[in-house]
């Protein structure tokens, strides 16, 4: 592990072991902080694991559908699932799973943080976010389809190496 700006990363393709608190996290104003387990120059080759933070009313990222099955685990508070034109209400311990090509993405609700575990196959070759009314209505949406990530998220500010101070993870000490 070596240390930078966000915390703890991995610099080799060995095993290892680290605290939530100490990982690499980073920040984005639009949507939330993200710990990624692995190095962004570096990412794991066969799974993607990542633990996002959110908060009321912000999404994880913009509504999309991608060439790759993923699952989700909500581990505190209570957020959105936008997924397939329909919202649904998940709590702690709420488990969903995205055949590919689902369109989905996460919005925090209650009154708190929420935190989601997040698993995804790799490698992602193909993603679309399309024109959806019920992502557009919670600021998670395209008003124009696109294939593009660099088109989807041209709005929004790029997420900074950031230390998760202040942001109560309710696992840690």
């Amino acid at each position: 592990m070596a240390e930078t700006a966000g915390g703890l990363e991995p610099h080799t393709d060995g095993w290892f072991v680290v605290n939530t608190a100490a990982a690499g996290w980073r920040h984005n104003d639009a949507f939330g902080e993200k710990c990624r387990f692995e190095a962004r120059e570096r990412p794991f080759p066969q799974i993607a694991v990542s633990l996002v933070v959110l908060h009321p009313g912000r999404p994880n990222c913009m509504y999309h559908g991608e060439d790759i099955q993923e699952d989700f685990l909500v581990l505190s508070g209570e957020c959105l699932l936008l997924v397939e034109g329909q919202e649904r209400r998940l709590q702690a311990w709420d488990f969903v799973h995205c055949p590919a090509w689902t369109e989905h993405v996460f919005v925090g609700a209650g009154d708190g943080p929420c935190a989601v575990l997040m698993v995804g196959a790799r490698p992602d070759v193909g993603v679309v976010y399309p024109v959806a009314d019920v992502a557009l209505r919670h600021g998670a949406g395209v008003t124009r389809e696109t294939r593009s990530p660099d088109e989807a998220y041209a709005p929004f500010p790029e997420s900074v190496p950031a230390r998760p101070d202040g942001l109560a993870l309710p696992w840690s000490g």
